[in-house]
């Protein structure tokens, strides 16, 4: 979104009141108005919990105020999450950019990162070489990189659209010199860097293609399926980077992914008859729900 766009004061008053009421209507959180409305103008929260900006002559906004409605209005009845009509989300300590081309980063992903971190300063892995496959936004490449500071990262993802998300979250975050970016198919661009990663991290498609069609419609009708659906089981891309993933990472190195709930103990047992892989950790996420699984390649 660019562009100034002035609004009186007592119009977005009015427009906030009847989007907190429609929002309630169709059982959405009226939070949202209020973060949207911090999001594409120049509000704060005590502006808006204090209402002052209603005698405002002028409020300067990213949109006007009929786009705003309009995107509004897909919120509403398309379902359009409010992330996309902002264009960011925030995550971690970010400030990220999001479009349809990606998923909105969840917040238990976050502990993904906390527990890459946790395993890199165990076994002494906070240099070299780190994978983020399925980089999406790069949300998870540049966690790590904001506080594995000695590491270089290498995000690879299928889509290009998700690429051009991702760089521009690298860019705008500092982090364009540290993170590389890389299309194609999990370790397949990386192949000449076969035996060197310290770690590797994914948020792969983890959900059986039966259960996409039913989940929530914001993310049915918005968020690429492409990042969602994982086969039959949902487990078609956690085996292959199960199977692939030793031969990518030195000995010694971590495999970190997450994965849904009731998936678990496959993993594990997949983990284990694999063969190159011990130390094998299964951690819940906030919620208690068994979310991440972690694993070393056995030193030869």
């Amino acid at each position: 979104m660019t562009g100034q766009q002035p609004v009186s004061g007592l119009e977005l008053w009015h427009w906030r009141n009847q989007a907190i009421q429609s929002a309630i209507a169709h059982d959405i959180s009226p939070v949202e108005v209020d973060w949207l409305l911090q999001e594409i103008s120049e509000l704060d929260r005590l502006n808006l919990r204090l209402e002052s900006f209603k005698a405002w002559d002028q409020v300067q906004t990213q949109i006007s105020l009929a786009e705003l409605d309009q995107l509004w209005q897909r919120r509403l009845h398309d379902r359009l999450p409010v992330q996309y009509i902002a264009g960011v989300t925030p995550w971690r300590r970010f400030k990220l950019a999001v479009s349809s081309a990606v998923l909105i980063p969840r917040p238990e992903t976050e502990m993904l990162i906390d527990l890459a971190v946790a395993a890199a300063e165990r076994s002494g892995l906070q240099s070299g070489h780190w994978a983020d496959l399925g980089t999406g936004s790069g949300a998870i490449a540049l966690g790590l990189a904001e506080v594995l500071t000695n590491a270089t990262f290498y995000a690879v993802d299928v889509s290009s659209e998700a690429l051009a998300v991702a760089k521009t979250n690298a860019e705008n975050l500092g982090f364009g010199e540290r993170v590389k970016f890389y299309q194609g198919s999990w370790w397949k661009p990386l192949a000449s860097l076969q035996g060197q990663f310290s770690g590797m991290v994914s948020n792969p498609p983890y959900i059986p293609s039966d259960t996409v069609l039913t989940l929530q419609p914001e993310v049915v009708q918005h968020e690429p399926h492409l990042a969602l659906d994982g086969g039959i089981d949902g487990l078609d891309c956690i085996r292959d980077l199960i199977a692939v993933s030793p031969a990518y990472l030195r000995p010694g190195g971590v495999w970190l992914i997450e994965m849904m709930a009731g998936q678990a103990d496959t993993v594990r047992e997949l983990l284990e008859n694999n063969g190159n892989y011990c130390n094998i950790s299964i951690h819940a996420d906030l919620a208690g729900i068994e979310r991440f699984a972690v694993a070393y390649i056995k030193n030869v």
